[in-house]
């Protein structure tokens, strides 16, 4: 008696998890790649963001021991950070809600 599945390889288990683009799947090739563009852009944006708050609470809270300009840095890393992680789970999001409404 086997207990495992015999049929299927990985790209089965991964094909069922990873987004097909939901609603934006009738899209061509360039319309994802300009989106894929546009969400990579902003991910880079945010990390920037993050970047600048790291060394701006960095260089407020040693050198010059001003605690506001560190304080402002950990608002900007946790507002980069965020982006980061909406923008990255957008197309799975998509997905879902998608998926849902239909």
């Amino acid at each position: 008696m086997f207990l495992a599945a015999t049929k299927g390889d990985i790209n089965t288990i991964i094909g069922g998890i990873a987004p097909n683009w939901g609603p934006f799947g009738s899209l061509g090739n360039e319309a994802r790649v300009m989106i894929e563009v546009v969400m990579a852009v902003a991910i880079l944006l945010c990390l920037a963001i993050a970047i600048w708050g790291a060394a701006k609470q960095r260089i407020g809270a040693t050198a010059l021991r001003d605690t506001f300009s560190a304080e402002q840095g950990k608002g900007l890393i946790i507002a980069g950070l965020t982006g980061v992680f909406i923008i990255g789970s957008l197309g799975t999001l998509f997905t879902i809600v998608y998926g849902m409404a239909v």
